[in-house]
């Protein structure tokens, strides 16, 4: 009797099967020429002691201005493992990441960012963590984070700990993108359609067996961040409208207080009109007009958000477009481009 993979019991299921791709190793890039030599490099060495042969990487060229792309034809001309996506613009590391997912072919996933705070050597451990724990995915904890500033280690802390509390589902604290996931868990992501992805809160919202992994992070290899005030602001947006209510709730709550000051100077304004026969103070109740006006606006530039996203969501364009594909089957190409139809909830591949 043949058994489905799916009735198989959790001790029993082998996390790689034999004879074909074991590991995907997927990198977003985006201006990384100074250090793309030494990435895959160290990549190269940390997945061939673990999968001999047996392993692909591949990576998302992300718009990049400087000359990542001819590096990386260089590279994937050298080395028949390296797989290519060349978006047709910056989509951001998010969507980046998605499009290297939708390609990626192996029973493992290892999701990397191109800078090597994130060392790829950790590979390993991060596998036998997950075929001691039987997990689906395995998560990088930041326990220490070398060469960053004081705010970037502070506002990072206080984010995480903010979503954490007021999200409806169970998100770790300080970690990242970095992970070790498995097939299913990466096909489940490329399925969901959110336009606005925060990606490590879509894997906790998936559920399945998730289990820590500790490791100190290191300083950038080279370059600079390509994660600036600006995006990480972004970044911090759509981790809250995608996963918590808080700022409806804030909204909310920020109205009900009013409401109740309204209800106090009313109350005083009649008192004041009883006891004292009038009721002077043209400049406080134009205070209170403008005051009032204000947080009517900012209500409505929170729920504006909201319906935005909203109206975005529903015109259901491409989450990217790739413009190039190198190294990779097009038999695969086509079965992802027909998975997703061309255009609905997937990326664009011309």
């Amino acid at each position: 009797m043949t058994l489905d993979q799916s009735t198989v019991s959790q001790d029993a299921r082998p996390i790689v099967g034999a004879g074909h791709t074991a590991l995907s190793v997927v990198i977003p890039c985006f201006n990384e020429e100074e250090g793309l030599g030494e990435l895959l490099d160290r990549t190269r060495a940390a997945a061939a002691a673990r999968f001999p042969e047996r392993f692909e990487i591949i990576l998302i060229d992300d718009g990049s201005t400087d000359n990542s792309w001819e590096r990386m034809r260089a590279a994937a001309r050298a080395d028949a493992r390296i797989r290519l996506i060349r978006l047709s613009r910056n989509h951001g590391h998010q969507l980046a990441l998605t499009a290297g997912l939708s390609i990626a072919s192996g029973d493992l996933v290892f999701v990397i960012d191109a800078d090597l705070q994130d060392p790829p050597e950790l590979l390993a451990a991060m596998v036998d963590r997950m075929q001691a724990d039987q997990a689906d995915v395995v998560f990088g904890v930041r326990r220490q984070r070398e060469g960053e500033t004081y705010f970037k280690k502070f506002s990072a802390s206080l984010f995480y700990r903010l979503l954490s509390r007021h999200s409806e589902i169970d998100l770790p604290l300080d970690a990242g993108d970095f992970r070790l996931m498995t097939a299913r868990v990466a096909r489940a992501l490329c399925a969901m359609p959110e336009q606005e992805r925060f990606i490590r809160g879509m894997v906790s919202w998936l559920g399945l067996k998730q289990v820590p992994f500790e490791y100190d992070r290191e300083p950038r290899f080279a370059g600079q961040t390509k994660y600036p005030l600006k995006k990480m602001l972004r970044l911090a947006g759509d981790a809250f409208m995608g996963f918590s209510m808080i700022p409806l709730r804030f909204a909310a709550q920020f109205a009900g207080l009013m409401f109740a000051i309204l209800l106090g100077v009313t109350g005083y304004a009649l008192f004041s009109w009883i006891a004292f026969d009038t009721v002077s103070g043209w400049t406080s109740l134009m205070v209170l007009v403008a005051f009032t006006s204000a947080v009517q606006f900012l209500l409505l530039a929170v729920i504006g958000e909201y319906i935005g996203r909203t109206y975005l969501g529903q015109k259901r364009r491409p989450l990217f477009v790739v413009d190039e594909v190198v190294g990779v089957d097009p038999v695969h190409v086509d079965r992802v481009r027909q998975a997703r139809s061309g255009l609905s909830d997937g990326g664009l591949w011309l």
